[in-house]
């Protein structure tokens, strides 16, 4: 599948891979400073953004949708940066093109399956709002807001509500949602990945210590304290300063 992608700058790449519901603009914080110093591509996953849309949506057919960007681009010496579900693209990606791999990061999440996320509520809001066939922006919000969804994820959402159609794919996220969910355990990979996570998050939990150190036993792990799930939008600086230390050693 041909990805939308957006490549800035110059020296050795950096790639990064937006969340759930994301598109490449998310992790522009992150790129807006990185691109002093690497050449930056930003990329659209399938179902999201500009990207096309499928049927199938699991982490081997979207990690194969980026190597063959990267084989496309003939990328090498990559550093591949992702978050949430485009973090575990990144892990997926240890097993298909390692050898184009320098370094992965990801952040907020770890190589594991989950059977509740914050995302669940999104999902049956989006659900119902479906079924309802709704096209009005304040009626999706009230739906949303009867799921318990805050204000600033609210506004998130309807970023990719635009002429009465959602922008990303909903109706095979929303049937996919269990293979987003999941994840199958790889191979031990030896390239050097950092998790970044979120002090207030759930996502990388001491538990998930183990599963991360099997399938990468040189994994780092970091937590940003105060921060959430979104801990790049909200501690950039710190996230910076981390991934710069951890790419300087």
């Amino acid at each position: 599948m041909k990805l939308n992608y957006k490549l800035q700058g110059n020296k050795q790449p950096i790639l990064l891979m937006h969340g759930l519901f994301g598109s490449l603009d998310n992790l522009n914080m992150l790129a807006k400073d990185l691109v002093a110093n690497y050449q930056t591509i930003q990329v659209d996953l399938r179902n999201h953004g500009q990207s096309p849309w499928s049927n199938i949506m699991n982490y081997q057919a979207m990690a194969e949708d980026i190597a063959e960007l990267c084989h496309g681009l003939q990328l090498q010496n990559l550093i591949l940066i992702g978050h949430s579900m485009g973090g575990k693209v990144a892990l997926q990606l240890s097993q298909l093109i390692p050898q184009l791999i320098s370094n992965i990061c990801a952040i907020d999440i770890a190589p594991v399956k989950y059977t509740q996320t914050i995302n669940t509520p999104v999902i049956k809001a989006l659900a119902q709002c479906i079924d309802q066939q709704l096209v009005d922006r304040k009626q999706i919000a009230e739906v949303m807001r009867q799921h318990g969804l805050n204000e600033p994820t609210i506004l998130f959402l309807l970023k990719s509500f635009k002429r009465e159609r959602w922008l990303f794919n909903a109706d095979v996220i929303i049937n996919q949602y269990a293979n987003i969910c999941d994840w199958q355990t790889i191979s031990a990979s030896a390239i050097p990945t950092l998790f970044i996570g979120g002090g207030n998050s759930s996502y990388i939990s001491d538990e998930n210590y183990p599963a991360i150190f099997n399938q990468f036993p040189n994994a780092q792990i970091d937590i940003v304290e105060g921060a959430g799930h979104n801990v790049h939008a909200e501690k950039t600086e710190q996230v910076l300063q981390h991934l710069y230390h951890w790419l300087a050693d």
